[in-house]
């Protein structure tokens, strides 16, 4: 299943990379609580970086980690990420509207879950 969100942000698409791709470890869990998150890898975020991660949504909390693997500021980030024993795969593209204007588009895809009974 994929899942897919946008929304268009009234800021310069520099402040919505930084906020959104360059500070993901602290920024992240600000709007989903559920979620903790530590950098492991050495070194600014970028290519290659690789993110600890704890859900505590369910019952029983899920380790896993995540790493970085498309990195173009300011326009795309993606990452591989594994809880468990399962995979998914997010990407984030931003696009300038103006020079106060941001639309990101944001994306999950998740095999693992049947979208016929979505």
């Amino acid at each position: 299943m994929k899942l897919e969100a946008s929304v268009e942000i009234e800021r310069p698409i520099s402040e919505v990379w930084e906020w959104y791709a360059v500070d993901q470890v602290r920024n992240h869990p600000r709007w989903n609580p559920d979620l903790e998150l530590e950098q492991i890898s050495d070194g600014p975020m970028g290519l290659g970086t690789k993110i600890r991660r704890r859900n505590t949504m369910g019952e029983t909390p899920v380790d896993g980690e995540m790493e970085i693997t498309e990195w173009e500021p300011p326009h795309a980030v993606a990452t591989s990420i594994r809880d468990g024993d399962v995979q998914t795969v997010g990407q984030a593209t931003l696009e300038e509207k103006g020079p106060a204007r941001t639309f990101l588009a944001i994306s999950a895809d998740m095999p693992w879950l049947d979208d016929s009974k979505a």
